[in-house]
């Protein structure tokens, strides 16, 4: 079931990286077909698998059945979320309903609605499969339930998302204009997403229990011990509630919530009923053992901590795209979109980037957590023959082999054996939560170090070198392309001024002016190398005032007017450096405080004789 959390982000993922161009690969009724042609292909295929699935398991016994059906579900929501792709990528779905007025309001609705589109691959993967998990598992849950059960398990994964999301659109359609700059700012978007996610991870359990449809457990035997049990550790918490996930069927439990007000305890109806009375408390003090561990909490750090990586890569990506070019230009002679191909390789590299992260850093401590959890159980009771016997249990009763693991629990078989080493030497449990503080110690030091990369790249000095080289590729490769485009060579001009390198400057600006003689930009900043250059023997007032004169009388702007200030000022003619300052600041719409600080220089300069000639 947690495999189903990826799928949800992968697809959150490939809709909100994706960079809508403004051209599409086909109509809108030739894209309509193609979206329903995938469907049925989808559909078909995936039905004929599981009929061929359950033909096997009729023919040739069910010895090897879990892991085929879990190895086909794998592979068929794989498929799912290729075809979600395509839809996004390829048949450009997006760009048909963008313009529609509540989707530019709120663009969580929009996305919302292609969400809607993965839950409907999806549910007709989960209805094929039904049958199988019933053979399987001899479940009795029917069609509807299994499929439902499938989604709204899934759902809470996308909760922050929702809110932090939704939330943004109210705020920047609503006159906020301050609220809304600063949001818009890194730092504020920083702060609004923490705070939002501490409010979401507080007082989501609350949002998610109702939306399972969770419901008090009845006053009886069963909550008595479960109070008791949690009375015993001093552990606090809302409500204890039936889950009624898959009907209740499966022997299961947990707890969520971080703080006591909306923490909730779940169990289902097949726990209370498969159980016996202190397998129940084994397996509530497991979920006790994640609270206690502070397990809860970690899991949204190494959330937050994969947003950190994540800030800190994209720059990394964006440049490494540029060394990607042969491939981009690949794309882009087979008939595809630039901004599409752009937008999938950064796609692709994000997810790659979740996939790796969750997987094996994630799933690491998500395993020891839970074999955490177990140690923590058998302390509690100081054996763990109750919780040994009920991994048995739920071997059994869910057919499931005991000896396959997965990304986010050891195998059954594993954590027997681990418990039953803890029983004939407890210092397994001390060496265990050992191996998880350096486990989180690396962690951390590694999400520092990742982290304050990140800051560099974004707002460090690093972070600008690259930035300028990174510009530095874009220009040279657009002017191989356009090889007399005079904004290209003014734009190099104004990168290599701003690495105080003005003699590449002066002559990148030199040739935007002989291509084109009335570019009142490049004839403006050469002007102002020339007056103004740090290195004396490039400096050239005579005609840093030709050009700003050229550049003056093609644009009456205030820092062009500035430029010409700046150059009458070196060639000696204070007064008129002064009268052209003054001009400029009463036209000036913003950095007012300068041309003042201008004329005030002007003017000091003016009484003292100082640079007149």
């Amino acid at each position: 079931m947690f495999a189903n959390f990826f799928y949800f982000i992968i697809a959150l993922l490939i809709y909100s990286t994706y960079q809508p161009s403004d051209t599409t690969n086909f109509t809108a009724f030739k894209s309509l077909f193609l979206f329903l042609f995938l469907l049925v292909i989808f559909t078909a295929y995936t039905w004929r698998q599981f009929q061929r699935l359950n033909r096997t398991m009729v023919t040739h016994g069910y010895a090897e059945g879990d892991s085929r059906f879990t190895s086909l579900l794998t592979r068929q929501s794989i498929l799912a979320i290729l075809i979600f792709a395509a839809d996004i990528y390829g048949l450009n779905l997006s760009f048909f309903v963008s313009d529609f007025r509540l989707f530019v309001l709120f663009p969580t609705l929009q996305a919302i609605l292609f969400i809607l589109l993965f839950i409907v691959y999806l549910s007709i993967l989960w209805a094929c499969a039904h049958r199988s998990y019933q053979m399987l598992y001899h479940a009795k849950i029917v069609r509807r339930a299994y499929v439902t059960s499938n989604i709204s398990f899934s759902m809470p994964v996308l909760l922050p998302w929702v809110v932090i999301s939704g939330f943004s659109d109210i705020i920047h359609i609503l006159p906020m204009g301050v609220v809304t700059r600063f949001l818009s700012t890194p730092e504020g978007e920083i702060i609004y997403f923490m705070v939002f996610l501490v409010i979401v991870a507080m007082t989501g359990p609350l949002m998610i229990q109702k939306f399972w449809g969770c419901r008090p457990l009845e006053q009886g035997v069963d909550r008595t011990r479960i109070e008791n049990l949690c009375r015993s550790v001093n552990l606090g918490y809302r409500n204890i509630l039936h889950w009624p996930i898959f009907e209740g069927r499966i022997i299961t439990a947990g707890v969520m919530g971080l703080v006591k007000r909306f923490r909730y305890i779940l169990v289902t109806r097949a726990l209370l009923n498969l159980l016996e009375p202190h397998e129940v408390d084994a397996v509530v003090a497991h979920e006790i053992g994640h609270v206690k561990k502070h397990h809860l909490l970690f899991y949204l750090f190494f959330f937050v901590g994969y947003m950190i990586i994540s800030f800190s890569l994209l720059d990394l990506i964006v440049y490494a795209m540029i060394y990607l070019d042969p491939l981009v230009t690949a794309f882009n002679r087979m008939g595809f979109d630039p901004v599409t191909v752009t937008s999938f390789i950064f796609s692709l590299v994000i997810i790659t980037t979740f996939l790796i992260y969750f997987r094996y850093i994630f799933g690491f401590f998500m395993r020891n957590f839970e074999r955490q959890a177990d140690a923590y159980a058998y302390t509690m009771f100081d054996s763990a023959t109750a919780l040994i016997s009920t991994l048995k249990k739920i071997s059994i009763t869910s057919r499931q082999s005991p000896d396959k693991p997965n990304w986010h629990h050891f195998s059954i078989a594993q954590r027997i054996e681990f418990l039953r080493k803890c029983e004939l030497d407890r210092t397994h449990v001390g060496k265990h939560n050992s191996k998880l503080r350096k486990g989180i110690m690396g962690y951390l030091v590694g999400l520092v170090l990742i982290g304050t990369m990140g800051y560099q790249l974004n707002y460090g000095e690093a972070g600008a070198v690259l930035n300028t080289h990174f510009f530095e590729k874009v220009i040279i490769k657009e002017l191989e392309k356009t090889p007399g485009n005079a904004d290209l060579y003014t734009m190099m001009g104004d990168l290599y001024f701003s690495r105080n390198n003005c003699g590449d400057a002066a002559f990148q600006y030199e040739n935007a002016i002989e291509l084109a003689m009335r570019h009142s930009r490049a004839l403006n900043n050469l002007a102002w190398l020339y007056a103004t250059c740090e290195d004396a023997s490039l400096r050239n007032p005579e005609r840093a005032l030709i050009l700003a004169k050229r550049a003056a009388a093609l644009e009456r702007e205030a820092h062009i007017l500035d430029t010409l200030a700046e150059s009458y000022f070196i060639n000696g003619d204070i007064e008129k450096a002064l009268n052209v300052e003054k001009e400029a600041l009463a036209i000036a719409n913003k950095g007012r405080a300068y041309y003042r600080e201008q004329i005030a220089r002007f003017e000091k300069a003016l009484k003292t004789g100082v640079g007149q000639k």
